[in-house]
């Protein structure tokens, strides 16, 4: 069944990585931070940082040739939509990768939609029941849902988990994962999608 937000063209609508990315550098460069309140500002702050981590992966992440061989395969239109908002720590550490994967293929319509702005979409995609983001859901050209990733690499999710185990919490938590993820450099979600797209491949060619 086709959902109503794709007959909508709700997602097919939503931003681009550029225009994300834009949107964001605007917000920050628009804000005085002097009139923030404490929560607010706590807010800018991770929203700031995020900014500084994705142009990071942007300046030094290349697809890898196996992964680039598999998305290169993919021979029909596709719609690849990301739930996210820009605070989020793990989007600033995914969802650079996710759009340089897109990138290699022309038939991938790579968009991105505010978690915020869209609560009903949101609910379809939960995770545990919580709104964990980012999401990424592929759809093709009739809305069927062909595959989803989020809010985070499994390895990372565990590692989340052992340290929870350990009575560690915030913010010490949130440290640990960044240096997770600046020390596992995408390779965890190159795995995955790559897994993942090789399945997708499978399961259409059979159709």
């Amino acid at each position: 069944m086709t959902h109503k937000f794709f007959e909508e063209k709700r997602p097919h609508n939503g931003l681009t990585y550029n225009e994300y990315m834009g949107m964001t550098e605007k917000q920050i460069n628009d804000t005085n931070e002097t009139l923030l309140g404490n929560d607010d500002k706590e807010i800018f702050e991770y929203t700031k940082m995020n900014i500084q981590r994705s142009r990071r992966i942007e300046k030094h992440y290349v697809v890898s040739d196996e992964l680039k061989a598999e998305i290169q395969k993919i021979d029909s239109p596709q719609l690849w939509m990301v739930i996210t908002e820009n605070w989020c720590g793990d989007s600033a550490q995914n969802l650079p990768y996710i759009a340089k994967i897109a990138e290699e293929n022309p038939n991938i319509n790579f968009r991105i939609i505010l978690r915020d702005k869209n609560p009903d979409i949101m609910d379809l995609y939960l995770t545990n029941g919580t709104k964990s983001i980012p999401v990424l859901v592929v759809f093709d050209t009739d809305g069927n849902e062909l595959f989803k990733w989020g809010p985070r690499p499994a390895e990372a999710q565990k590692q989340i988990s052992e340290w929870k185990s350990q009575g560690i919490v915030k913010p010490e938590l949130y440290e640990k994962l960044h240096l997770w993820y600046g020390r596992n450099r995408g390779k965890e979600i190159e795995n995955e999608m790559l897994e993942l797209i090789k399945e997708n491949i499978s399961i259409l060619s059979e159709q």
